[in-house]
């Protein structure tokens, strides 16, 4: 294989690894960067999430990786520091999580975690523990035991209650839409709609997670590798 051709080809795979993809071959990953092959209309993306970015202080968290679920937890605890030791006002305070790659786990209900043994398929460890749970770390509670009442503030649902804004990467997602698939035997569409009502009520799907990121950063967000 010509040298120029190959370089070309370890580009765009790498780019769909960013992407939470694992090209199966270029045709994926064309898929995976955008390409015509892209699933998603452009206007069956909510982008209104911008207009909420309205205070003085903002930040994106992205979030890569599963990580126990602190890349979801640092947004809430950058808020209560800013809060705390700067005194500056709750609502001065404008947070974004993009949940993409690995990270889009966090972004399903534990009942999807429960039908498709997603926390032994990725060896979720439990953030405080350190032992392997079956849990999504990300919604934990004190309620049921499982983390204090301050980690339980730090939760994915708590975060969105309290004005957050969480994203997600429809890239990344088509790896749920793919559990469906090979467990249930669903046709895409039908999958994709099963996933979409599993997805954590007021999670956000985006193009992709670099979207997502970059276009939370134009609105004036300070970036944080969050995972």
């Amino acid at each position: 294989m010509p040298a120029s051709r190959r370089q070309f080809l370890e580009r765009i795979a790498g780019s769909a690894v960013m992407f939470g993809a694992v090209p199966l071959g270029i045709d994926n990953a064309l898929s995976a960067l955008g390409q015509p092959a892209a699933e998603r209309a452009p206007d069956e993306f909510d982008l209104t999430w911008v207009q909420r970015i309205t205070g003085k202080h903002k930040a994106v968290f992205d979030v890569p990786e599963l990580d126990s679920a602190h890349g979801v937890w640092r947004a809430s605890v950058w808020k209560n520091q800013y809060h705390n030791v700067l005194g500056i006002p709750l609502s001065d305070l404008s947070a974004v999580l993009v949940l993409r790659a690995n990270g889009i786990a966090l972004a399903m209900q534990q009942s999807f975690w429960d039908a498709y043994g997603v926390g032994k398929a990725k060896k979720v460890m439990h953030p405080v523990t350190q032992q392997p749970t079956d849990r999504n770390p990300a919604l934990l509670s004190s309620e049921r035991g499982e983390v204090s009442e301050v980690r339980s503030a730090y939760a994915l649902d708590k975060f969105i209650a309290g004005g957050g804004i969480a994203l997600a990467c429809n890239a990344a997602f088509n790896d749920c839409i793919q559990l469906i698939i090979d467990k249930d035997g669903m046709s895409r569409e039908d999958a994709r709609k099963k996933a979409v009502s599993l997805l954590v009520p007021g999670v956000i799907l985006q193009p992709s997670g670099v979207f997502a990121a970059i276009r939370a950063q134009e609105a004036g967000c300070a970036y944080l590798r969050s995972s």
